[in-house]
Order: structure tokens, then C-alpha cells, then sequence
């Protein structure tokens, strides 16, 4: 072997993983929650997430002036195992190009965040997928294609992306 390919694999990679289980218990630096637009709690992944992090996460978020669709905002953990939640709001599936582009926009914006707050690992939920009704499989595709393309854009930044499906209904095709 030459030297550069040496130095090729001696060079951290970011791990992606998809795993079954609570988003709510996974020990990362962040959590992902799908947020609704007034960050206010709610029902699925974003009522548990509000449930589990205990009031002072809906009293924070209520500071944060709300979020829109394709944006992402940051907060503490509270009870829960991570330093922080970052809450981002997917589009409501109609069928549409444009949907597509604001799902990607939810996950890029979530680690450009994660980044800028010096994130190493960081899990994700299925967003959209839930009442906002996008394909699972359509949504798991995208998710996955910007997950990639983000961490090859910025190498050495993270340890891990997890991809938090709550159970197997939850993963494309099945």
C-alpha cells in the first residue's frame, strides 16, 4: 500500500445505522424530535419525546418562536439522556417534488445544527411518516440519500447517525 491509501483508513468514518427502539432512550449526544409547527408537543414521536424530556422542554420551546417546515431549532435534553433535542417540521405528504426537498431540508438543517453545537452522535426519528402521512419507503430513501450525502460533505464531524424506527411497520416496504 502507498501512503495515501494508508492514510485513507486511518481516517474516522461517521457510522449511519438504522435501528428499531425509543427515541426517547437512545444515549446520543441528540435527539431529532418531528416537531409540529408551534414545537408545542403533540401526539407520536413529538408527544413522547415532550412526555419523556419532562415541562421544562415545552417552556423552552415556547421561547423559540415556533419553527417552519424544512427548519430546525435546538434545545436542552432535560430528563432526557441526550444534551439536546433538535426539533425540525416535516412537510405534510401530498404528493408533490417539493415535499421531497422539505423532508431532505429537515435533515440537513438537523446536522448542520448538530454541527454548529458540536454534536458527535446523533439520532433521528422517521419523520414525516406518522399523521403528516409521507411513504415510509419513499421517506426511508430520502432520508438515507441526505444522511449519506451530508456526512461525505462533512467528513470526520460525526460519530454516528442513528435512524430511530419505533417499530418494524415503521421501515419502508414492510
Amino acid at each position: 500500500m502507498d501512503s495515501f491509501s494508508v492514510e485513507l483508513l486511518k481516517k474516522p468514518m461517521t457510522r449511519i445505522t438504522t435501528i428499531l427502539g425509543d427515541i426517547t432512550q437512545q444515549k446520543v449526544d441528540a435527539i431529532v424530535n418531528a416537531a409540529n409547527p408551534r414545537l408545542s408537543g403533540g401526539g407520536g414521536v413529538d408527544g413522547a419525546i415532550h412526555k419523556a424530556a419532562g415541562p421544562g422542554l415545552l417552556k423552552e420551546c415556547q421561547t423559540l418562536g415556533g419553527c417552519k417546515v424544512g427548519e430546525a431549532k435546538i434545545t436542552k435534553g432535560y430528563n432526557l439522556p441526550v444534551k439536546f433535542v433538535i426539533h425540525t417540521v416535516g412537510p405534510v405528504y401530498r404528493g408533490l417534488a417539493q415535499d421531497a426537498e422539505l423532508l431532505a431540508l429537515c435533515y440537513r438543517n438537523s446536522l448542520d445544527l448538530a454541527l454548529k453545537n458540536k454534536v458527535r452522535t446523533i439520532a433521528f426519528p422517521a419523520i414525516s411518516t406518522g399523521a403528516y402521512g409521507y411513504p415510509k419507503e419513499e421517506a426511508e430513501k430520502i432520508a438515507l440519500h441526505t444522511v449519506k450525502e451530508w456526512v461525505l460533505a462533512h467528513p470526520e464531524t460525526l460519530d454516528e447517525v442513528r435512524l430511530v424506527l419505533f417499530a418494524t411497520r415503521d421501515i419502508g416496504g414492510v
